[in-house]
């Protein structure tokens, strides 16, 4: 019998539910290392542990660990700042975690060590985790991400923006310099990175997306146009927002039948306010979305500020769904003929959304090559081989349900 190595996975948010996008590539991610490695998972939680989340993670790891954020964990990010530290760390620094990885290290010989995002890179530099082969999942250039925030936004939030991007993006640098590896989700984050840092180690592990559950519904009504996305997202917030406010009282003149559903978790003010504007249904959070992706004529994904691979974008190809995007929600995925409509001006984003709302034809060959496309270049399985090879992981341990 083939003894399996042990993997300390260390996530800053549990992974489950997968209705984040975080959260989607750490519980596929978590899937993939299980079939080939005892996994260890040490995660934060910001939510109570449902009992669905408990008995899905004890049935895929060796142990299990979820220790709560607490309810002033934002304060913490704050609180870092003077001292020289980053929000991002800040907020997910709990002394709980590392003393139950410093109790796992002491009575386990790890494999190798994944960390889930740079925020929670600084828990695999704890003692007895020395010899392990240390990966960082970063999936985007993290500090960029602030940077972009700074652009848009007003003093003095751009001021602290642009502090938390400089000393992230020093991070990076550090991270770069003492892991054996760091994964990026596009090759175009991956060539920003290694600009940055000069460091050889750098990786693109491309996403994917569950193509057993996100099928294209039988042919049947389509109407109106659908959003996707955690509503408390700043990226999320700024992009719905700038649609709802710009392009879409000027389609509704031209469209006045339409409807746009937005559907997500946490809705902030800003966005339910939405809910006022004529032809706009905040539907808010759902168990599955899947139905509401069927009877939507037209997804569309406004983002402003993007990095990396939009789910939101790879769940509607995989639907066989017809999208309308910014350029910048398409950019991470490097395919120069994406079957999707990009989008930039106000005009523009009118008469691409109004032509597909009366163009059943060209909705469906739209659909039917991000579907195909979503097939041949983001199955889970194919996307993270790079793992198994960086972590030097056997072949995938037979499951007892065939699968």
């Amino acid at each position: 019998m083939t003894v399996l190595p042990d993997i300390l996975f260390v996530t800053h948010r549990l992974p489950f539910p997968p209705d984040k996008g975080d959260r989607v590539r750490t519980l596929h991610l978590l899937r993939f290392l299980s079939t080939r490695a005892r996994v260890h998972l040490a995660s934060l939680a910001d939510e109570p542990v449902s009992a669905e989340a408990a008995t899905l993670l004890g049935g895929l790891c060796a142990r299990v660990t979820a220790v709560p954020l607490g309810r002033f964990h934002w304060l913490r990010g704050l609180t870092a700042v003077p001292r020289g530290g980053t929000i991002s760390e800040g907020v997910f620094q709990s002394k709980a975690l590392a003393q139950v990885i410093r109790a796992w290290a002491a009575d386990t010989r790890f494999h190798g060590a994944v960390a889930s995002a740079t925020s929670v890179a600084h828990y695999l530099r704890l003692p007895g985790l020395e010899r392990t082969t240390r990966v960082v999942d970063s999936v985007d250039v993290d500090s960029q991400k602030w940077f972009d925030y700074a652009a848009m936004a007003g003093r003095p939030k751009s001021w602290v923006y642009k502090l938390e991007g400089y000393r992230l993006r020093k991070r990076e640098q550090q991270i770069c310099e003492w892991a054996d590896a760091v994964t990026l989700v596009s090759d175009r984050e991956a060539a920003m990175m290694r600009e940055l840092t000069g460091t050889p180690n750098l990786t693109a592990v491309t996403s994917g997306v569950d193509l057993k559950y996100y099928t294209p519904a039988p042919p049947g009504p389509e109407s109106g146009c659908l959003f996707v996305g955690a509503l408390n997202y700043l990226p999320n917030v700024d992009g719905i927002t700038w649609f709802a406010r710009t392009v879409w009282p000027e389609l509704r003149h031209h469209r006045p039948e339409a409807v746009l559903r937005v559907v997500g978790r946490k809705p902030v003010a800003a966005v339910k306010e939405l809910a006022t504007i004529p032809g706009i249904e905040l539907v808010g959070p759902v168990k599955d979305v899947r139905p509401h992706l069927a009877t939507a004529a037209v997804v569309i994904a406004p983002l402003r500020i993007a990095r990396g691979l939009q789910n939101k974008v790879l769940e509607a190809m995989a639907s066989g769904k017809a999208i309308v995007s910014s350029p910048a929600a398409l950019a991470g995925f490097g395919f120069p003929d994406l079957p999707a409509l990009s989008a930039d001006e106000p005009r523009d984003w009118c008469e691409k959304v109004s032509f597909l709302l009366t163009n059943e034809a060209e909705r469906r060959r739209i659909g039917l090559a991000g579907r195909i496309y979503a097939e041949l270049h983001h199955q889970w399985s194919a996307c993270l081989e790079p793992f198994g090879r960086i972590l030097r992981l056997p072949d995938p341990a037979p499951r007892g349900d065939g699968s």
